[in-house]
């Protein structure tokens, strides 16, 4: 029996917002990419084909914060059983720790900053395995949109804006994406004919070209330009690679993960320790709620920065770090009315998608791309439309640590796709983007949803707290004026200046007894279809 979150008439929150029921369905941050999945989904395709349509197309209608040299992680539910996907990329194997020596951080922009790209390979091998369209159909929305173009939508615009200081001194980037030498208004039309021939060379050579042919040879020889060390045996040898996701039960409900060297374990370790911490016994946005449930995530933050690493590096088990008495011992340190120091903080990151897709045969799909920051490393090889992450940044210069940089490594990645269980049945793809705001808001999704029973959409629209990168807490409008001085009273630092892109956006849809319902984040343009 579904799981079922219906509350029609509970409007607590700003946004007021319907969710969307249908047998069928699409949901993600952009418009046009929804309707690329519906098409999908129309032609006869099924959920994994809606999906990687919907994918391809973001790298053109929402380029802020993803491209054709992204990576992606994603959870596949298929005849009962879930599939994981790791789609990220090693560093240069020319690269050596000694390389970054005397760096007080990982370079953030440049080709210093670029790891090899997984989505291309992700989209392969994810048709490859599930899909029922031919591979070269997913990609027509995506293609026509950048070379007829599409209106640019406001949060994208008001993204794309605010990354012009940040990335105008690259010429790729000035070229590609600034054609007005300023970032395009809202509404405004925005073309990419190059980025429109780079898609036609992936369809067409099932993602040859990217990795071994004439868009590998591109890249290779932008980064030599440029003196860095990516090469085409680096592109040549990515492979991404299946997982078993990761789970922890919290109520009802088993939350399933991408395991490292994602950062999923850390929403599953703050769930873990807020099990123990009867939240029920509070208001949602009670400020004993928000308080434990901060020192949790607070808690998971620590070991995740401490213990994430590529799979092959890791010193600490998945389970070790699960182990109930482990989690039991991290909640009973947790003082009530007093914010503790468990140790470092998450890492930053703008710049992710998420979107999911569920089919009327049971397949669904959760799945995050992402540059990583914004427009990502700010690398745009030229005559290819191809924005290249800058996910080597989130390596650690630490001597001896786990996640230190190195040649031929992944890095620590924020990107997490989640999928909901209970037991054996399969419930939704969920997925809150945007950084280390995705663990945080995986934990405040999910709470809202089993601790107090609020509505699909509801959980969504709820005002959110944040734990920033330097431990100050952030919490978004709407919630009762008393909660920050009271925190401060606690010994929280609070950031009283609002940052409208801190809090993210994200998607649910949960099966139901007719089919499915939907719900999309009201910080985004995007929203759920279906029919």
């Amino acid at each position: 029996m579904a799981i079922d979150y219906i509350r029609p008439d509970q409007f607590q929150y700003p946004g007021r917002r319907s969710d969307v029921f249908a047998q069928n369905i699409v949901a993600t941050s952009q418009p046009l990419a929804v309707t690329a999945g519906i098409d999908m989904l129309k032609a006869g395709g099924n959920a994994v084909d809606a999906a990687l349509a919907a994918a391809i197309c973001l790298t053109v209608v929402e380029p802020t914060s993803n491209g054709i040299g992204s990576d992606a992680f994603a959870i596949v539910h298929q005849d009962g059983r879930l599939y994981g996907f790791n789609g990220s990329g090693c560093s240069p194997a020319g690269w050596t720790a000694e390389r970054f020596m005397g760096a007080r951080t990982m370079p953030q922009t440049g080709w210093e900053s670029v790891t090899v790209p997984g989505a291309v390979d992700s989209w392969v091998r994810l048709s490859d395995r599930f899909g029922q369209l031919p591979f070269d159909e997913l990609f027509k929305p995506a293609i026509n949109y950048a070379r007829g173009g599409y209106a640019v939508t406001p949060v994208i615009q008001r993204q794309w804006s605010s990354a012009i200081e940040r990335y105008q001194h690259l010429d790729g980037f000035r070229q590609t994406f600034m054609p007005a030498g300023r970032a395009p208004e809202i509404g405004e039309l925005f073309m990419s004919p190059d980025h429109a021939d780079t898609l036609e060379s992936i369809a067409k050579t099932r993602g040859t070209s990217f990795y071994r042919g004439e868009l590998a040879i591109a890249i290779e020889e932008d980064a030599r330009r440029h003196d860095a060390l990516m090469t085409r045996t680096d592109l040549g040898n990515h492979e991404g690679f299946w997982v078993d996701p990761i789970s922890m039960s919290y109520g009802n409900l088993d939350v399933h993960e991408i395991p490292p060297n994602g950062q999923g374990l850390a929403a599953l370790i703050a769930l873990g320790i807020a099990n123990h911490l009867e939240l029920g016994r509070y208001q949602p946005d009670s400020v004993d709620a928000i308080h434990l449930m901060i020192e949790a995530m607070k808690m998971a933050f620590a070991d995740a920065k401490t213990f994430i690493a590529d799979p092959r590096n890791m010193r600490e088990t998945v389970t070790s770090l699960l182990d109930p008495a482990r989690l039991a011992a991290r909640a009973a340190e947790i003082d009530p009315k007093r914010s503790g120091n468990p140790g470092p903080g998450p890492i930053l990151d703008h710049g992710t998608v998420y979107l999911c897709a569920a089919d009327v045969s049971g397949t669904m799909v959760s799945m995050i791309q992402s540059n990583f920051h914004g427009f990502g490393s700010g690398i745009v090889v030229p005559g290819t439309g191809i924005s290249l992450q800058n996910r080597a940044a989130g390596f650690s210069l630490e001597v001896g640590h786990a996640n230190r940089v190195d040649g031929g490594k992944r890095p620590y990645h924020t990107i997490i796709p989640g999928f909901l269980t209970r037991g054996d049945e399969p419930i939704g793809p969920f997925g809150v983007m945007g950084g280390h705001m995705q663990p945080q808001g995986h934990m405040q999704i999910i709470c809202r949803l089993e601790t107090w029973h609020q509505g699909l959409q509801e959980a969504f629209d709820a005002p959110r707290w944040y734990i920033s990168e330097s431990g100050e807490i952030n919490l978004e409008p709407g919630f009762a004026a008393n909660i920050a001085p009271i925190l401060t009273e606690r010994g929280h630092q609070i950031d009283n200046d609002y940052h409208w892109t801190t809090f993210g956006g994200g998607q649910a849809i949960i099966r139901t007894m007719a089919g499915y319902r939907a719900a999309s984040d009201p910080r985004k343009d995007g929203h759920a279809a279906g029919f």
